[in-house]
């Protein structure tokens, strides 16, 4: 797929983040678009802006886990557009929580988002990209490619995203099938993924933000140019972001070792964060002390 112009491409979790900007950067190009979302104001905002570029848009309210409902989806698609040339199962949600305080409805929500949710898009568009020699693209993650604490179901969510992504382009190949698929392997986008992040109840979390907004070099608008350019290219592997192209090539090179190392660093970050939380209160008491005092 060299143009977009004049494709019908489907984008799922649209109304923000990667998502809001593959389908403005899509509408620039000149696709036709079917963008869904659970949310309904974000999807509105994102529709409008699309349509600013002379796009042509239309919504639709997506639970990306319900089965059935995805299905439908699909059908109303095709309806809409007479098919698909471009699905992009995008829609994703995050949980910080280590395994022993995170709850398993928790866990499951992830999984059910971010892994069932590209399994049912799949499935349900797969007929339509069939005929019309079409482009499958699922949204893993640089957490898909190595393992961090307090990640275990965003982590195997994304891995389970990848492994099923490399087997359904492979079952494209041995069947000769004329559907092209990519794998995204987005690293620290700035996008709302962690800040609307379900947490456990531990200390740290919004540590764990913080540094993540701070770390995140990577707009959400250069992931959708660098995403497309993927695409265009026909690419199975699509890596965004300087830091995902070094967990990428440190964890192929060093194995088994590259978990210690993460652990090492986290674990190095942890102590830090614990001092600053003890500095923090410590400075609060002082302050309720001094105050306290005056006459």
């Amino acid at each position: 797929m060299k143009d977009f112009r004049g494709k019908v491409a489907v984008v799922t979790g649209a109304g923000s983040g990667i998502g809001r900007a593959l389908a403005v950067e899509l509408a620039a190009q000149g696709a036709r678009l079917a963008l869904s979302d659970a949310a309904a104001d974000g999807l509105a905002k994102t529709a409008a802006s699309c349509a600013q570029r002379g796009a042509e848009v239309r919504t639709y309210r997506l639970d990306v886990t319900d089965q059935a409902a995805v299905q439908a989806h699909a059908q109303s698609v095709r309806a809409d557009f007479g098919g698909a040339d471009l699905v992009i199962n995008n829609a994703g949600v995050n949980l910080l929580a280590s395994v022993i305080e995170a709850r398993y409805e928790d866990m499951r929500w992830v999984l059910d988002v971010d892994f069932w949710g590209v399994v049912h898009g799949t499935r349900a568009f797969l007929p339509l990209l069939v005929t019309s020699r079409g482009h499958l693209v699922n949204i893993s993650s640089m957490y898909g490619l190595t393992t961090a604490p307090a990640q275990s179901a965003y982590n195997a969510a994304k891995f389970a995203v990848r492994g099923f992504t490399e087997a359904v382009w492979q079952e494209m190949r041995v069947g000769a099938v004329p559907v092209t698929v990519s794998c995204v392997y987005p690293g620290n986008v700035r996008t709302d993924i962690f800040s609307s992040a379900r947490t456990g109840r531990g200390l740290g979390y919004e540590g764990v933000r913080e540094r993540f907004a701070q770390e995140a070099a990577t707009s959400a608008e250069r992931a959708a140019r660098l995403i497309l350019h993927g695409i265009r290219r026909n690419r199975m592997k699509i890596i965004i972001g300087a830091d995902a192209r070094r967990v990428d090539l440190f964890s192929r090179l060093l194995g088994t070792l590259y978990p210690r190392i993460t652990a090492h660093r986290a674990r190095t970050r942890a102590s830090r964060l614990r001092l600053e939380i003890m500095r923090n209160r410590l400075a609060a008491q002082r302050l309720r002390t001094s105050d306290h005092r005056q006459p």
